[in-house]
């Protein structure tokens, strides 16, 4: 492991994702990993929160990780990997509050779209529902969530975001951290790893639509699933025939 990420999410860990595996020649460990197979990914995780980390089970051969749950565990994953670098994706809070409204806090906050089409999954898929619950409990729960607080307001939000990179900056010898809005684009995180630059722009992925896309669109297939599968009546509402 040569970088840690302990940026929040919705600080462009995606675009994060492709510049450390492009720059470090190897894979980068990334909520994706988790969402892509929960079956293998959530009884790790859920070991990992009661205190038992098997870090070498779940980074596998990665090289760097960024985004949510590992940044969660920067402080420990400091120690387990001394020789790593730390790396605090930074962006301007209200580009973070609004994308973080539309997608993640939203998952659990609120009422939108996005919201009730993932509680009607969890109600349908026992691993989505064990997802949910276990990153509602590491995220939003109060003593338990790190970004627990009142986050309703789009100040309350923005204070959980300011309490949250203080303490990462307090926690982290400067020596071993960058702080980098990726805005910046590739020199600063080159410089930090003495990496060359790569000709290319540094690509913006994984943006609020593509989040959105991704997501609701998993949980209405789950529901669809479900529906598909159910055992069919004879006849529909009030007696209705059923085409």
């Amino acid at each position: 492991m040569k970088v840690i990420g302990a940026g929040l999410p919705r600080t462009a860990t995606t675009t994060q994702m492709f510049a450390l595996e492009q720059l470090l020649g190897g894979p980068c460990y990334h909520m994706r990993d988790l969402l892509m197979d929960l079956e293998s990914g959530l009884p790790l995780w859920e070991r990992a929160y009661e205190g038992s980390p098997d870090w070498d089970r779940i980074f596998g051969q990665a090289h760097s990780t960024v985004d949510w749950p590992s940044a969660r565990y920067y402080r420990g994953l400091m120690d387990y990997y001394p020789d790593a670098k730390v790396l605090l994706s930074v962006r301007d809070p209200e580009d973070w509050i609004r994308s973080m409204r539309e997608t993640v806090w939203g998952i659990f906050h609120g009422d939108s779209v996005i919201h009730h089409v993932c509680s009607a999954r969890a109600v349908v898929d026992p691993l989505w529902r064990r997802y949910i619950d276990l990153m509602r409990r590491m995220t939003w729960q109060e003593e338990t969530g790190v970004l627990a607080g009142e986050t309703f307001t789009d100040e309350g939000l923005a204070a959980v975001m300011e309490r949250w990179n203080e303490a990462v900056e307090r926690a982290v010898p400067a020596d071993r951290l960058l702080v980098w809005n990726p805005c910046e684009g590739w020199d600063p995180l080159c410089d930090f790893l003495a990496m060359d630059v790569p000709p290319e722009p540094l690509p913006r992925l994984n943006d609020t639509n593509s989040f959105r896309e991704g997501i609701i669109g998993d949980a209405l297939d789950a529901v669809g699933d479900w529906w598909e599968a159910r055992e069919r009546p004879a006849s529909g509402l009030h007696g209705a025939p059923i085409s």
